[in-house]
């Protein structure tokens, strides 16, 4: 491996990084997210089921989104490079994450798991870029 090689590779490591810290965070605290934010009672039986729910519909839009952005985010970054679209996704990522720390209920949730999503098709172009290193 030559020199100019391995920082791209571990700058490519690093944005996976953060991006998977980021929903291995998030996602064992969803069911107790959506409780507290629909303002549910956490010992009602129905809580849990309801948190199921929606926790499903917000996977659901965060998946659908990057199926529809992928190829705009891949467009994107054959046109203007990668390392900018890169960069320009993590300052989305830290934006959106900021957001959605203060989320006063699912509905700005929703929204902003969808916006995040946009940004997240980066993930399939760093492991494309990886393959390329």
């Amino acid at each position: 491996m030559t020199s100019t090689r391995k920082p791209a590779i571990t700058f490519i490591f690093i944005t996976l990084l953060i991006d998977v810290i980021g929903l291995g965070i998030i996602i064992p605290i969803m069911p107790d997210l959506i409780i507290d934010l629909a303002n549910l009672d956490p010992k009602a039986s129905e809580a849990m089921g309801y948190a199921s729910t929606m926790g499903a519909w917000l996977l659901f839009a965060y998946a659908f989104i990057q199926f529809l952005f992928a190829p705009v985010i891949g467009s994107l970054s054959d046109r203007y490079g990668r390392r900018p679209v890169l960069l320009g996704s993590l300052l989305g990522f830290t934006i959106d994450y900021l957001f959605l720390s203060f989320a006063p209920n699912l509905a700005w949730l929703f929204a902003w798991a969808r916006g995040s999503r946009y940004y997240g098709c980066q993930l399939y172009n760093r492991w494309r870029l990886y393959s390329r290193y």
